[in-house]
């Protein structure tokens, strides 16, 4: 029997150990995609106890005390964060096979040197542990960044975004990792939301530009588009259920939009119709910049309405969704190819049926003098698990190149997530350990170190150009 998370936990065979030992463990970590707010960076969060750390804002472990009944007085309520610890750790006891289970134990011994369980009858003594921690050492947002070896961090920004903590990180020589925007232009393709009149005028306002019709509407996303340059942004995001393809000429889209601020209703057609051309016109923008296009698909979103109404969004109440269009989403990447305008490339999608449509799609747009221009992201959010790091992988190798892969995000809004990058960095390791005792690949220590390393970080800085 193996020891509880010891020292080879995921690591299977002898050559995926020294693999792991000898190439990926102590590698730097490059967070590419992540949802942390830049001011608990900039203005070095100090937090009182381990569940301001873990439990705020994390629906991922409100999800599971939600499935063992926890009421919402103790996940989002204003019970104590005591209290709060105690549920959490109850209804991990009974989260077997969920990362949830391994994580929170990789955190609890990475950054309070905990090597036991955490159950029902072990938190109070993990609660008084871990708080003794966080005075004694002074554990603070830096601290467990340094403490991570993170290199870089990108962050998730709206185009309103002033990015002033940004600025002040940039000018802050004891920051302990470079920390980088993010372009997320969800809010300017949701031309269907209540709220989408509203946000233009904002819009308009931090621009600068009157924004009178769909011509000014482009001048006011690129001037901000600009501003993110300037501040070092380097890749865009999109958090959409599809990509939808169906064009319109220009004086149709400018029809629609002056419709919209007139505060009309747009038909489905109408409104698809919008989104597709600004997400074009935004690809060729990013190509133009010589940033990343990320196409985060395949969630359902905001599923239960009571709670919607009451927390609103990324609170815990979503879903794998529907398996993606490779219509639309092939039509709109050989849209911007024919002009030699298709940025690099990065596709997720939540629905893990999609991982070998998504591989050949890609293949057909590689090319261009870049390794891997077209990517498949790694496992993401309800994938994030063994089996889904693993699928992922295995299913890019069978049908890509995995050696060109650009590895893990943690795609998170915690400040303890970075062992998440370990989790798969042994999987990996595992995978590739496993093919050489099978003879399916050669035992060539170079050749696999270098590919380690290459996953596990080097790839990505170079295809960001970081």
């Amino acid at each position: 029997m193996k020891e509880f998370m010891g020292v080879d936990f995921l690591l299977k065979t002898k050559t995926s150990v020294e693999l792991y030992e000898g190439f990926a463990k102590n590698l730097a970590i490059v967070d590419y995609h992540c949802h942390i707010d830049p001011r608990e960076i900039a203005e070095n969060m100090q937090y009182e106890n381990i569940a301001q750390m873990w439990l705020k804002g994390d629906h991922y472990k409100w999800r599971i005390m939600r499935a063992n009944g926890v009421d919402e007085y103790y996940i989002t309520g204003d019970a104590g964060d005591e209290e709060k610890f105690q549920k959490y750790a109850e209804s991990l006891a009974n989260s077997p096979g969920n990362p949830l289970y391994h994580w929170s134990h990789m955190e609890l011994n990475r950054y309070f040197n905990y090597k036991g369980v955490l159950n029902g009858k072990t938190a109070p003594y993990v609660w008084d542990h871990c708080n003794t921690l966080i005075r004694e050492k002074k554990l603070d947002a830096r601290s467990i960044i340094a403490a991570s070896n993170v290199e870089l961090i990108c962050t998730t920004d709206d185009p309103l975004d002033d990015l002033k903590y940004h600025e002040m990180m940039a000018k802050d020589s004891t920051l302990p990792a470079r920390v980088l925007p993010a372009w997320r232009p969800d809010k300017l393709l949701n031309i269907e939301s209540p709220e989408f009149n509203e946000y233009i005028d904002k819009l308009g306002k931090v621009s600068g530009v009157d924004i009178v019709d769909f011509g000014s509407l482009l001048s006011a996303i690129e001037q901000r588009m600009n501003y993110f340059h300037q501040r070092g942004c380097k890749l865009s995001d999109h958090g959409i259920h599809q990509v939808d393809y169906l064009p319109a000429s220009p004086e149709q889209v400018a029809e629609i939009f002056t419709r919209r601020r007139s505060g009309q209703t747009l038909s489905k057609e109408e409104t698809l119709q919008y989104r597709t051309n600004l997400l074009l016109h935004l690809g060729r923008q990013y190509s133009k910049k010589n940033w990343v296009m990320q196409l985060h698909l395949g969630a359902g979103r905001d599923l239960n309405t009571k709670m919607f109404d009451s927390l609103g969004p990324d609170t815990g109440f979503d879903c794998i969704g529907q398996t993606i269009d490779f219509v639309d989403l092939s039509r709109f990447l050989n849209d911007l190819y024919l002009t030699d305008e298709l940025a690099k490339t990065v596709v997720y999608s939540l629905n893990p049926n999609d991982n070998p449509v998504i591989c050949t799609i890609l293949g057909c747009f590689q090319g261009g003098g870049t390794k891997g221009k077209m990517q498949q992201g790694s496992a993401w959010w309800f994938n994030d698990h063994i089996r889904g790091m693993r699928d992922q992988m295995t299913s890019l190798a069978n049908y890509g190149v995995l050696g060109n892969f650009i590895g893990m995000t943690t795609d998170s809004r915690s400040i303890l997530s970075y062992v998440r990058h370990d989790y798969f960095r042994r999987i990996l390791c595992d995978i590739l350990g496993t093919w050489v005792e099978n003879g399916e690949y050669p035992d060539d220590r170079e050749a696999l170190g270098e590919m380690v390393r290459n996953i596990s970080r080097d790839n990505c800085m170079r295809y960001f150009d970081f």
